[in-house]
């Protein structure tokens, strides 16, 4: 039998595929997604659930030209395959390869950029209108949406806006009940409603099977649909009023999975205009046992075996530190053992950010509000005014989301509110969009916010101590993605005096200030320097706001010579805080900045980034030997 896929260039030879080949074609691109991401580690489940939808989307559409745009992008691996990018699938989410995201800088079939989630539809509506406005009046703009996407307070102001701007644009609601993690919330509730009606689901064929008569219909089409329309409205009010409200032509649902039937389905709603939402049915990880049955652990399973499906982890005689993530998550619920007030928050990211081991001892306390980030901080501003303790857990870039309720709910207030910003600095494989470069600018130029970023689990513990103690105010603990140090990170409670930095190492020559997990990039090339000759001292200034004043008076007097260190950008973070006490106070020395550059910074693994933007250790041993003037080196080799 011809494999098809290995003759699948680009969507137009997708086209010149018999209608029921397709599902042969879609058999063979979810098992050659299977096959590279059993190697080459990334986003799987996601993926494999949309396989028939990228098929018959691909087929029906005229893409390029007619618009398909990714909500999130990590279930877009099929849309890159059929798009020209097979050969090179490979290099997924690799340094240098193609992005595990759609990218417009990639290609032409990628429509618009994503990574975050929840933004299909505004931009898809936004498109709709150029096209209008242009006179493409044959350009079909697609919004796919889903794995907890909608849950979002943006996805409902493009669907409110959509409603009314009578634009032709379908949004294709991808509905399998899972985020990362199980949907929550009552949209949720709402979906299963409608999938599990057997009145609706009865009624659904009937609409189905006259849809199917619209080409037959001829000019009166539209007003035949209104008709059909008006008459479910009252019969399937319960069901359908939510977008039906909103203005937009409700379909389905449809089984999503099958390829032959989604093909005609779309091919029927390409006749129809004005806005519309097909709920398109679909189960995450279908076709690969382990992932239907664990969705949330085969989201991005990392390497395993494809044929067994057992997940493959490296083995190590070394005891292994645990990730930060997890720290978090045992810490939290030891201290909430101990203090009632304390509340934990996240927006869809219970595992992700490891609150569920909080939500399975204390649920009660414990909260998943789905992707909806401006949400979860004023919701734990409305907790902290009454007095509770929340730990608002979001990822760095996530954050950036919810900026101004920051702002106008926290910090103006002055509400005692922890945010946790996991996945700070260089994260990997994700790239650009999830990059977490800013958040040490974008929080210390905010009024009484403290500004702090461990260097260790045993930092971490102790700032989420000191950070729950009363009246603190707004309070950012900010670490990165990964592993930790300390393999016996239990450490006992240490209160930490805010503002209050740690000296690690005194010497003459050159002082090292570093802020986060990033200063064990300066600690393990203390010997390679000494024996150098050089004679650093290096500084752990934990905080960020406020800084440790005394101390850098005592520093600024003593060296004239100065590196600082951070895992975020150079514009406005760390490194510029220093500039401007030394301007504040007429201080005069040379400093170099390491840290992000101010560019966007693509995907790769931390280390090969950290190389890129010149900030990993061989980097930092290379600029404290050029700072310092030596001329001389007896050792320039890599540290190892």
């Amino acid at each position: 039998m011809i494999n098809l896929l290995d003759t699948i260039k680009s969507p137009d030879d997708l086209k010149k595929i018999s209608k029921d080949k397709l599902i042969q074609v879609s058999n063979e691109l979810r098992q050659f997604i299977i096959d590279i991401v059993s190697e080459n580690p990334g986003h799987f489940g996601a993926s494999l659930g949309v396989v028939e939808l990228t098929v018959a989307l691909h087929y029906v559409y005229n893409t390029p030209y007619d618009r398909i745009v990714w909500d999130v992008g990590h279930q877009a691996y099929g849309h890159k395959i059929l798009t020209g990018r097979k050969d090179i699938f490979h290099t997924n989410r690799k340094y240098k390869g193609i992005s595990g995201f759609p990218n417009r800088f990639e290609s032409e079939y990628d429509a618009f950029g994503v990574g975050h989630s929840s933004t299909s539809i505004s931009a898809a509506l936004g498109m709709a209108k150029a096209a209008k406005l242009k006179g493409e009046i044959d350009r079909n703009i697609v919004a796919v949406i889903g794995d907890g996407s909608m849950t979002a307070g943006l996805a409902f102001e493009g669907l409110n806006n959509a409603g009314i701007e009578n634009s032709n644009i379908l949004v294709v609601l991808n509905d399998n009940h899972m985020a990362i993690d199980p949907n929550v919330g009552a949209l949720n509730e709402y979906l299963l409603d409608i999938t599990t009606s057997k009145t609706y689901n009865k009624l659904k064929e009937e609409v189905w099977h006259l849809l199917g008569k619209l080409k037959k219909i001829g000019p009166n089409t539209q007003q035949f649909v209104q008709k059909v329309e008006g008459g479910l409205k009252s019969i399937l009010l319960k069901q359908s009023n939510l977008f039906e409200s909103l203005n937009f032509r409700y379909f389905g649902p449809v089984d999503g999975h099958d390829v032959e039937y989604l093909v005609s389905v779309l091919n029927d709603l390409k006749d129809i205009p004005g806005p519309k939402l097909l709920h398109v049915l679909t189960k995450k990880g279908k076709g690969f046992k382990q992932a239907e049955l664990n969705q949330t652990q085969w989201h991005a399973p990392g390497l395993f075996n494809k044929n067994t499906g057992e997940l493959i982890k490296v083995k190590s005689d070394k005891p292994q530190a645990p990730k930060f993530q997890d720290v978090f998550g045992h810490t939290l619920l030891e201290l909430a053992e101990k203090n009632d007030k304390i509340i934990g928050i996240t927006p869809a990211m219970p595992s992700g950010s490891s609150l569920n081991i909080m939500m399975e001892k204390i649920p009660e306390r414990a909260f998943d509000v789905g992707i909806a980030e401006q949400h979860a901080v004023t919701f734990s501003a409305g907790l902290a005014a009454e007095g509770m303790m929340p730990f608002c857990n979001i990822y760095s870039s996530f954050m950036q989301r919810a900026y101004d309720q920051v702002i106008h709910d926290v910090a103006l207030q002055n509400l005692n509110v922890v945010f946790c910003l996991d996945r700070g600095g260089i994260v990997g494989s994700d790239g650009a969009t999830h990059h977490g470069a800013f958040d040490l600018a974008y929080m210390r130029c905010i009024p009484n916010m403290i500004v702090s970023s461990p260097m260790n689990e045993q930092e971490l513990r102790n700032l989420m101590y000191t950070a729950q103690l009363p009246n603190r105010g707004p309070f950012v603990i900010r670490y990165p993605r990964g592993k930790g140090t300390m393999p016996n990170w239990e450490t006992e409670f240490k209160e930490i005096e805010i503002g209050k930095a740690r000296t690690l190492k005194e010497g003459n020559d050159v002082a090292v200030l570093s802020i986060g997990a990033i200063g064990n990039n300066v600690s393990v090339i203390y010997d390679k320097l000494d024996k150098e000759g050089i004679d650093i001292s290096h500084y752990d200034m934990r905080f960020v706001k406020p800084l440790d004043e005394n101390l850098l008076h005592k520093i600024l007097k003593k060296f004239d010579k100065l590196i600082t260190v951070e895992d975020g950008t150079v514009v406005g973070g760390f490194g510029s805080s220093i500039l401007e006490f030394m301007s504040k106070n007429n201080y005069s020395a040379k400093v170099k900045m390491l840290g992000i550059p101010d560019r966007f910074i693509e995907h790769g693994t931390q280390q090969e980034l950290y190389a890129e933007c010149n900030y990993d250790s061989e980097s930092i041993y290379l600029e404290i030997i050029k700072i310092s003037g030596l001329k001389n080196l007896s050792n320039k080799s890599a540290v190892a």
